[in-house]
């Protein structure tokens, strides 16, 4: 067998996919899966996004669309920006990619090289440390510790800048803690990546899932530079719109950056196909309310998770402020995260996602995606009752 590239072997893919494929297996023996480890809603695609998307296939938009994407798309999208941050964008700082998770890839690829250094939260998203350790890039870690709420601190990310630093990856709200910053906390993060030089990508995937009680509505640090000198966005359809497998996500960043990631994105995928464009515009410039009741129910799906999971022995769960993630303690159990997560799956059939998936600093956690009913919900923690109750009792 020839042999791979030094590149492949250091692919890691996302292990919640991989979490996902073994409970097809175990469903297909026969047994019953309640899945909590990947986050897709449970929702349907609201039915306009979807008549759009029909009716632009049946008009024959089914051919190649300029690789940076449709126009309209980019202007509706610049619109959005405008009221929800602030500033218009130029169409030229506007990238149409194929979800949210490859503007990750290609802006980390446009902007830092083999054996720079980016700053990353731990507990993080996956792809950040899968990207990064593919293309040779160094990752600096900062913890982020449950007695600040899982907050990123400014104060811990300018202790880790050094002359490698090229850029800081900031995720609010966050996958997977849920956490929200403060806009202080934010403005801070934009005041050291522009004292020190560097970019700063803001994964902003959540934005309009922030609950109202957490004090903010979304704060993005784009709006101190206009994302015309330092600051990139990530953004997208998946979470907000019911869109996971549409894959459409939006880059906005500063133009030169943008035009070589636009590059990247011709060279890889060509384009995003135009009738998902044209559901993507009709799901930014269409109805809002449906995307505001879905928002309201997470947050009664949050409410709910977060009673069930505090009432269960051994586990102690904060109450996320925004995403649809909870991310409880379980150390008490005196299991590991990984030992948690297989005894759930086994015994329970109950699968969540062990923390060190997202990180070296999250042992001691797993991640649960409230995307189900509140009913779907409650049958999962009365199955992991009776198994936590049991070791409880037996742990000395």
């Amino acid at each position: 067998m020839k042999k791979l590239s030094k590149a492949a072997h250091r692919i890691e893919g996302q292990k919640m996919f991989q979490i996902l494929a073994k409970t097809r297996e175990l469903e297909q023996q026969g047994k019953e899966i309640l899945h909590f480890e990947l986050g897709d809603p449970d929702f349907s695609t609201p039915p306009n996004i979807t008549q759009a998307a029909y009716e632009a296939i049946l008009d024959g938009k089914t051919h190649y669309a300029p690789s940076s994407g449709l126009i309209e798309l980019r202007e509706a999208a610049a619109d959005v920006t405008s009221r929800s941050r602030g500033f218009r964008p130029d169409l030229d700082q506007l990238l149409v990619c194929p979800g949210a998770n490859v503007i990750i890839y290609y802006a980390l690829a446009c902007t830092v090289d083999p054996g720079e250094e980016v700053i990353v939260p731990d507990p993080g998203f996956v792809s950040y440390f899968s990207i990064l350790k593919y293309l040779g890039i160094n990752v600096v870690r900062i913890p982020l510790k449950e007695e600040n709420e899982f907050r990123l601190n400014p104060d811990d990310v300018e202790k880790a800048i050094t002359e490698k630093t090229r850029m800081i990856i900031m995720n609010s709200p966050s996958n997977p803690t849920g956490a929200v910053m403060t806009q202080d906390e934010i403005r801070r993060m934009y005041e050291i990546a522009e004292k020190h030089d560097v970019y700063l990508l803001s994964d902003e995937i959540y934005a309009r899932m922030i609950y109202k009680e957490s004090g903010t509505d979304h704060f993005s640090p784009s709006q101190f530079d206009h994302c015309r000198e330092r600051t990139i966005i990530v953004n997208g359809f998946s979470k907000s719109y019911a869109m996971t497998g549409w894959r459409l996500g939006v880059a906005t960043g500063p133009a030169e950056v943008i035009s070589k990631m636009g590059l990247l994105l011709e060279t890889t995928t060509s384009c995003v196909s135009p009738f998902i464009q044209k559901a993507g515009i009709e799901a930014l410039t269409g109805s809002q309310e449906p995307i505001m009741k879905m928002v309201q129910e997470f947050r009664n799906r949050r409410d709910n998770i977060v009673r069930g999971l505090n009432s269960l022995p051994g586990v102690s769960c904060l109450t996320p402020r925004g995403a649809f993630y909870a991310f409880p303690n379980i150390t008490q159990t005196g299991w590991s995260s990984s030992e948690f997560a297989d005894i759930m799956l086994s015994e329970a059939g109950v699968a969540v996602a062990p923390g060190p998936i997202f990180g070296q600093y999250a042992e001691g956690y797993v991640r649960l995606c409230y995307a189900n009913s509140i009913e779907y919900t409650n049958r999962a923690i009365e199955k992991m009752r009776p198994i936590l109750t049991e070791r409880m009792v037996s742990v000395p």
